[in-house]
């Protein structure tokens, strides 16, 4: 009998063990964030032509807090003017907050407010911020108000100037002209969004396996790669392909870090688990000693009342 009793302590000890780490971190003040020393903290871009108010709340879709180790930074229309050649009296909502990752990690867009980004998906943007020459970043956009999402890319090219990396002016333009391609593929061609961002990841990860040497191998890619995914789109815009994928080969582009980079955005379902910082495994092994451990008091308690 007491010895039975010993063993509910025991079990009930260990549940409470499970709830006890949260309470010594707190107490222990690790809330607080260590400072990055490798790569320097996270940049948030805010839209020029957002008011005080919408930057504010703006931020607060960011979890950006006051006292928060960030670089602020702004974004206008004269900065699309300089990185991809755009139209100065742009007027720039879109907002976006930028985290380095570890070589390998790859592009990583969370879209924080997807219902106010109309026109551009998470993988348009991993596109062709690839095709800008951006590596391994967490790459977080939003925006309080309904915008196609356009004016993200500009400020995190800006994003990256300030932080002292280079990046090259030609294969900016071509990676915002990737972005005017993919929506309007998604808008008039005919076919939906996610077969525009499968249709660029393939053709880009067939051009970075072929290196292709002239426009004609070029089309053929195109052509293939249209045809290996079952896609029927106008002639028209199947010129527009061809001469943005024309324009990529051209580019001073290591491919085979293109490649690397194309492989992570093509991941599968427990990747994005991953990139959302949930280990299925982890919490389902958690679950798994829960419900062992319920069922073993639930054994006990059975046996006790049952037995005399």
């Amino acid at each position: 009998m007491w010895k039975k009793i010993g063993q509910v302590i025991v079990i009930i000890a260990l549940l409470i063990c499970l709830g006890t780490p949260s309470i010594v971190l707190a107490s222990e003040g690790d809330s607080e964030k260590a400072i990055d020393e490798k790569y320097g903290a996270p940049i948030v871009v805010l839209g020029g032509s957002l008011t005080d108010a919408q930057k504010d709340e703006t931020k607060k879709l960011l979890k950006v807090n006051d006292g928060d180790d960030i670089t602020e930074i702004t974004v206008t229309g004269e900065d699309a003017e300089k990185y991809i050649n755009g139209d100065p009296n742009s007027r720039m909502f879109s907002s976006a907050k930028i985290t380095r990752l570890d070589k390998g990690q790859g592009i990583r867009v969370v879209q924080i407010t997807p219902e106010n980004i109309t026109e551009v998906t998470n993988e348009m943007y991993a596109n062709a911020l690839i095709t800008a020459g951006i590596e391994d970043a967490q790459i977080e956009v939003a925006s309080p108000v309904k915008v196609t999402g356009h004016s993200a890319l500009t400020g995190i090219f800006k994003a990256y100037e300030v932080s002292g990396e280079e990046l090259d002016t030609a294969r900016l333009e071509v990676a915002n002209e990737e972005l005017d391609v993919a929506t309007s593929l998604a808008e008039d061609a005919g076919i939906s969004q996610e077969q525009v961002s499968e249709l660029l990841t393939e053709i880009k990860q067939a051009i970075a396996e072929q290196n292709p040497a002239t426009r004609e191998e070029v089309e053929k890619i195109v052509e293939d790669q249209l045809k290996e995914l079952n896609i029927t789109i106008p002639d028209k815009y199947k010129q527009m392909l061809i001469d943005l994928f024309d324009k990529i080969r051209n580019l001073d582009i290591d491919f085979g870090e293109m490649k690397n980079q194309l492989e992570n955005l093509a991941s599968d379902i427990q990747d994005k688990l991953e990139e959302a910082g949930i280990d299925k495994g982890f919490f389902q092994g958690i679950l798994d000693f829960i419900g062992n451990i319920l069922r073993e008091i639930g054994n006990f308690f059975g046996n006790l009342f049952g037995s005399k």
